[in-house]
């Protein structure tokens, strides 16, 4: 039997300008619980698995609401795994990432991986509104099969607007029925684990890191407004967070250099 879920998640600041969950919001598969940040400027929540999820036919969603001036990290227990339902005619499970961050605020969107397994049929969106002066860390990372099998069909879609506008539009698809040429050279070249980090910053207002080569599959590219997007490949997913996890390093020193923002 398929599941429909929405888990809902909003950050704000109370009179002493400290951020507050007022909405803590589970649903099914998605249980969402406070945990202690590492940094006190910052409240924290951690999505955690209920139940085994997404199944096919399943239509999951998380809304994550970041008002003026919080600052609001969320992250996951574990990874996501995708896997195939009991009914074959069910189709997809669907994902939904709605986030919005407003003025002055801040969210750190930063799960752990999603784990397309053999067999099943995902489809996930992430869509993140921003206000002009929001400040966004977002990652996603994706893992095709589990060890020693092949992927499931997965397709991602990655849509952030800022005050109103686009500033990124970026839909991919893996697996069976997924366009031709995904697992070629131009694309994959055989890697398993594929992954992006996206920073916008208000300080990036004067110029963005210029574009650069990261490694020998990772690439950090600026946007067309205060943002840059690091895309990566690695054969495995802990040899990805390596190479995201220095990328995210360098650009948040960068952000605190004096004379940004």
């Amino acid at each position: 039997m398929s599941v429909g879920a929405t888990a809902r998640i909003t950050a704000v600041t109370d009179d002493r300008g400290a951020t507050v969950l007022p909405v803590l919001e589970s649903a099914g598969p998605l249980a969402v619980r406070r945990t202690r940040s590492p940094d006190t400027a910052y409240a924290r929540v951690t999505v955690v698995g209920a139940m085994s999820a997404p199944l096919g036919g399943d239509r999951l969603a998380i809304e994550v609401r970041a008002e003026d001036g919080a600052r609001l990290d969320v992250d996951s227990a574990a990874a996501t795994v995708a896997l195939p339902g009991a009914d074959p005619d069910a189709g997809p499970a669907t994902y939904e990432v709605r986030l919005s961050v407003g003025e002055g605020a801040e969210l750190r969107w930063l799960p752990e991986q999603l784990v397309s397994a053999h067999g099943s049929d995902l489809d996930m969106t992430t869509h993140a509104e921003l206000a002009a002066g929001a400040r966004l860390v977002l990652r996603e990372e994706q893992v095709l099969g589990r060890h020693g099998e092949p992927t499931g069909r997965l397709s991602t879609r990655l849509i952030v607007r800022r005050a109103g506008r686009p500033l990124l539009d970026q839909q991919v698809a893996y697996g069976p029925g997924a366009p031709g040429g995904w697992d070629g050279p131009a694309v994959l070249g055989g890697h398993r684990a594929v992954g992006q980090l996206l920073v916008v910053d208000p300080a990036f207002a004067e110029g963005p890191p210029a574009a650069r080569v990261l490694g020998p599959t990772a690439v950090l590219t600026p946007l067309a407004g205060p943002a840059v997007l690091v895309t990566a490949l690695a054969p495995d997913a802990r040899l990805l967070r390596a190479v995201l996890d220095e990328a995210l390093d360098g650009l948040l020193k960068e952000t605190r250099t004096p004379g940004r923002g």
